[in-house]
């Protein structure tokens, strides 16, 4: 059974950087595009990140406007996993973080992918 597991939130203060893990299983996943996208309270399931895998080292990655400059995304095919590095974080970055795996890049970015994690919570205090 394929699962995503995210990890590495936590509390952090403004300013300073966590990197969020999300390892894929039940599955190979090196030819899916995988990504992040987090959930606020009170607000609605937003777009972070993605990435795809084109072939030999090079992959393809696009960003959320309040993403870019500030948080990477990267994956290592060989432990099927993707991380999600954010620095420089601010308050408004406070919610809960969901890893998303889809064969179709387009329906990761769109919030309809076929695989979820559970999410994992990072709290930014000012």
């Amino acid at each position: 059974q394929e699962q995503l597991v995210e990890s590495g939130g936590g509390l952090v203060q403004a300013g300073g950087s966590l990197r969020l893990s999300c390892a894929a299983s039940g599955r190979t996943f090196s030819g899916y595009a995988m990504g992040w996208f987090r959930q606020a309270p009170g607000k609605e399931r937003e777009f972070v990140a993605s990435i795809r895998w084109t072939g030999g080292n090079t992959y393809f990655a696009n960003y959320a406007n309040s993403a870019k400059g500030r948080f990477t995304i990267s994956r290592d095919n060989a432990k099927n996993t993707v991380y999600l590095q954010m620095n420089s974080l601010k308050p408004e970055d406070t919610a809960v973080y969901y890893c998303a795996a889809d064969f179709s890049m387009n329906q990761v970015v769109s919030g309809t992918a076929g695989y979820w994690g559970q999410g994992t919570q990072v709290t930014v205090s000012s």
